[in-house]
C-alpha cells in the first residue's frame, strides 16, 4: 500500500487513539497522589513514538517490559502491572 492509502485507511482510528491517550494523561495529571512507575514507563514509551527509527512498536513494548532474565522466587501481585518498576 502507498502512504496515502495507509493514511486514508488508518488515520482516523490512530487520531482517536491519540486523543484517548491525551485524555488519559490529563486525568492522571489531575489526580491526587504520588508519582507512579507506570506513568514514568508510559512517558518513556511515548518518547519512542517520536523517534523515526524503525520498529517503534517493538521499542515501545520493550520500554515497558522487564529486561531481567533471572526468575523471581515468587509473584508479589496477582496481576501484571503493565510496566517495569525497576531500572535497567
Amino acid at each position: 500500500m502507498t502512504r496515502q492509502q495507509l493514511l486514508d485507511l488508518y488515520f482516523m482510528e490512530a487520531r482517536a487513539k491519540l486523543i484517548d491517550l491525551a485524555a488519559f494523561m490529563d486525568r492522571v495529571d489531575r489526580g491526587d497522589g504520588d508519582a507512579d512507575f507506570r506513568m514514568a514507563g508510559f512517558r518513556k514509551a511515548l518518547a519512542e513514538l517520536d523517534d523515526p527509527k524503525p520498529d517503534r512498536a517493538k521499542r515501545v513494548l520493550l520500554s515497558l517490559s522487564d529486561p531481567t532474565t533471572d526468575p523471581i522466587p515468587a509473584a508479589t501481585t496477582k496481576a501484571a502491572a503493565g510496566a517495569y518498576p525497576g531500572g535497567k
